[in-house]
């Protein structure tokens, strides 16, 4: 019998879905019977995995968005995903829990001080959560490209995973893990690569629980011919809500392991026991969901139906709004002798709620600035973290510029300008309307600028 392992790998993840007005979930009648989608996936799924005791077991990560509203409004769900991390980190010495940048976003898509931002904005929730670091990373739509995999080795994460489809070289050694090498830099980082055939079968081709054994000797065993680590990663949502058979077929395949020769594990701990040996190289601006490059997420392409030339019109106006924005707040923080980015960096820790932002301030050097002058700065600070929201992956993943995900990214920077205009004084909406005139919703000749007034309507700006 070979030393085979297999890893199953779910990606947890939901888009913040509160209005960055009133911090509420509006009703979402599409999710009938419940009040919205979180509350729905979690019955569906986070609840029924949380108490089949599924996180002890898999590899996962939990993006911070989610596991915020987890915390708040379904906390002992929240509270079994986290005891299920301690119990394998107790056991075993090493976590199967990755971290993962706040925001989703897609980070080789990001200028280089957004890229560290996210991901110390992403180890730090983890290690509130989970009260130690992270060695590993999941990147937004496993989008990657060398600037991002130096950015996580110099923020101290070991290993990330990718697809088949996102690296080349000899495979030999199945999952991995590899060693990818930074050109021109000493540092390395070790990937593991999901099989993407066996993922999506399991994703899309889900057998019902009684049928499991027949799937895994269909899909799974003959892969098992030989040592090494078979891991199938999917959106975690897969087991319970897109597919309601999930949470049990999940259940049985970590049942059955001995009876179909393979063991189950996590990357955490087939990582400490079996350290990459070979060398692989990445694609490019390459992700998991699109083969177009990163297209979808900058001027679209054939992955979305209609006319997706809204997207690079929104991602300019935002990206000129977010330079705007930035350039505001870097001169405040300039005037009061600060490093802006690295009190950016930290600012996490406010919205997480460890400490208070004058405390924060304080530490900066900023115990003696006046009330006023703090509550500038903080208005500046929290501006720095919708400006961020706006890059969600999903403002642009979708086919219509009507749909809700971009509505958001660009309530997020309205959200952003009123901050910034009440610490300067400074209203940049005009810019941003004007950049949105020419974001046109194909089926609709609706414009970004049409949405953003609805959403200052609303907001009574």
């Amino acid at each position: 019998m070979s030393d085979c392992y297999f890893c199953v790998h779910g990606h947890f993840y939901q888009p913040p879905r509160a209005d960055p007005f009133t911090n509420h979930i509006s009703r979402e009648p599409d999710a009938a019977p419940y009040a919205n989608w979180n509350e729905r996936i979690a019955a569906e799924s986070y609840t029924p995995l949380a108490e089949a005791g599924s996180f002890e077991r898999i590899s996962f990560n939990l993006g911070g968005t989610l596991a915020r509203w987890l915390d708040e409004h379904a906390p002992a769900t929240y509270e079994r995903i986290v005891a299920g991390e301690r119990a394998h980190y107790a056991a075993h010495g090493v976590s199967n829990g990755l971290a993962q940048p706040v925001h989703h976003t897609i980070l080789p898509l990001a200028r280089r001080r957004d890229k560290v931002c996210q991901v110390r904005w992403g180890i730090a929730s983890f290690t509130h959560r989970f009260g130690h670091r992270p060695e590993g990373m999941w990147l937004p739509e496993m989008a990657v490209d060398e600037a991002t995999l130096q950015v996580l080795v110099s923020e101290g994460i070991r290993f990330t995973i990718l697809s088949d489809e996102q690296v080349r070289g000899s495979m030999e050694n199945g999952a991995g893990p590899y060693w990818v090498r930074i050109r021109g830099e000493e540092e390395k980082i070790a990937v593991f690569v999901r099989d993407r055939h066996l993922s999506n079968t399991l994703s899309f081709d889900m057998p019902d629980p009684g049928n499991v054994d027949g799937w895994i000797w269909d899909h799974v065993r003959w892969r098992c011919q030989r040592d090494g680590l078979l891991l199938a990663a999917t959106d975690g949502e897969t087991f319970g809500h897109h597919r309601p058979q999930g949470a049990a077929v999940l259940q049985r395949i970590l049942e059955i392991g001995e009876q179909h020769g393979y063991t189950i594990t996590t990357l955490g701990r087939y990582l400490r026991d079996h350290p990459p040996k070979t060398e692989i190289e990445i694609v490019q601006n390459s992700s998991w969901s699109c083969p177009h490059g990163l297209a979808r997420w900058v001027v679209g392409c054939e992955c979305t139906e209609g006319d997706s030339r809204w997207k690079g019109a929104l991602r300019r106006a935002l990206d000129n709004l977010a330079c705007n924005l930035d350039a505001a707040y870097e001169r405040e923080a300039l005037k009061m002798g600060l490093e802006p980015w690295a009190l950016r960096d930290e600012y996490i820790a406010v919205v997480m709620g460890e400490i208070e932002g004058p405390e924060l301030l304080a530490r900066h050097g900023l115990s003696k600035l006046g009330a006023e002058g703090a509550q500038r700065m903080l208005w500046l600070l929290e501006a720095q973290f919708y400006r961020q929201r706006m890059y969600a992956s999903c403002t642009f993943f979708f086919e219509r510029l009507e749909r809700y995900e971009p509505r958001y990214g660009i309530a997020n920077g309205v959200r952003a300008i009123a901050l910034t205009c009440y610490a300067t004084g400074e209203d940049l909406t005009p810019g941003l309307y004007r950049d949105l005139r020419v974001a046109i919703n194909g089926q609709s000749n609706r414009t970004g600028a049409d949405i953003l007034d609805e959403i200052l309507k609303k907001a009574e700006l």
